[in-house]
């Protein structure tokens, strides 16, 4: 059974998520406090962590900042903050997806279990990724497109890999930018943006429209769950 932490000040919403979790056979604890759900994640390791911005004690993205300096523990974010910025610096330091207040308890629960299986097949990654007609041999350091082999930069095969070992998944550019040079500076995100065309202009029949890579616009990009061949 899967461990659920909940870190909200909202008491109602707090009984509203445990009850939906628990239905779907989640274990789930919870805390008011940034600080005090910092604590329950040490103490408990939980397999997932929803965590709401705005929080007494201790601010969430301070809250996600420690997790992410100790664990790579997935971190579903909400908020009330519908500013493009938020999104996005929340991203940055290290949640893995995001909901917007107001919701549906429903929607939360689809988000859980798609992370967590995410997260279940990062522990055993697979040394060949396929989708559609796209062949990514991770060991090979190659990538095909049906019978032809596409050459890629060092730069375009780890954002490549790093955008479809997780499909459906949003990144930033900053995130991409670390992912792909091991180092991110703000400022230099939108390279990525030029990276992503060449890497289009490469693996896509048609580069305007892409289906592979996806743009979600104000956020990032991410790799289509069921591209077509």
């Amino acid at each position: 059974m899967a461990k659920i932490l909940i870190i909200e000040d909202e008491i109602e919403l707090v009984k509203v998520l445990r009850s939906y979790l628990e239905q779907s056979g989640y274990q789930v604890i919870d805390a008011q406090r940034g600080d005090k759900g910092l604590a329950l994640w040490e103490r408990h390791h939980p397999d997932l962590v929803i965590l709401d911005l705005n929080l007494p004690g201790m601010d969430g993205l301070d809250v996600a900042r420690s997790i992410r300096q100790k664990e790579d523990t997935p971190i579903l974010m909400l908020t009330a903050r519908v500013e493009e910025t938020d999104q996005i610096v929340g991203l940055e330091v290290g949640a893995d997806d995001y909901v917007t207040k107001p919701f549906s308890p429903k929607v939360v629960v689809a988000r859980v279990r798609a992370l967590l299986r995410r997260t279940a097949g990062e522990r055993t990654p697979e040394p060949v990724i396929r989708a559609a007609d796209l062949e990514i041999d991770v060991n090979a350091h190659s990538v095909r497109r049906g019978e032809r082999e596409i050459e890629l930069t060092p730069t375009e095969f780890n954002l490549l890999l790093t955008l479809a070992s997780q499909p459906g998944r949003v990144f930033s550019r900053l995130q991409l930018l670390e992912a792909a040079q091991g180092v991110a500076y703000e400022g230099y995100e939108r390279t990525i943006d030029a990276h992503i065309k060449n890497l289009r202009a490469k693996l896509e029949k048609d580069p305007k429209h892409p289906q592979y890579i996806e743009t979600v616009f104000g956020v990032g990009y991410r790799f289509a769950r069921d591209p077509e061949a």
